[in-house]
């Protein structure tokens, strides 16, 4: 079911809000920088997606995959959300939303939702990952 979620860094400089179904499923990547973060994300359209507060806040890393934005707060080092401009499979621009960091997730209907994991570490994001417990 459609919700929207507020949600924000560690510090509470950055603040979201989000249209998200998580029944609809989540993902987690291999990638090296969403293995080292622990990323579990949900995906949102852009017209799902707005920035409350904290833009001034944000930093913008860009790591080996040259179409995301993986933004974090360079306050309390926490990322809230990444933006994928040159789709990944997807055909359109959308962003990851961080679940850890929304408020007020049921988390019964988080652990049931479906987890997509995607081989980013090879670049080969249609593919499951051989490995991910790890993830």
């Amino acid at each position: 079911m459609l919700k929207t979620y507020t949600g924000s860094c560690h510090c509470g400089a950055v603040r979201i809000e989000a249209d998200i179904d998580i029944s609809a499923g989540t993902g987690k990547c291999n990638c090296t920088l969403c293995t080292k973060m622990r990323l579990w994300s949900v995906e949102v359209r852009p017209e799902a997606f707005r920035l409350v507060a904290g833009e001034e806040a944000l930093t913008d890393y860009r790591g080996r995959n040259p179409v995301a934005h993986h933004f974090f707060c360079h306050h309390c080092g926490v990322r809230p959300f990444e933006r994928i401009e040159m789709p990944n499979m997807t055909g359109h621009i959308y962003y990851n939303i961080n679940v850890a960091c929304l408020d007020g997730v049921d988390i019964d209907e988080l652990v049931a939702a479906p987890v997509t994991y995607f081989d980013g570490l090879n670049d080969d994001w249609g593919s499951t990952p051989s490995e991910v417990r790890h993830l």
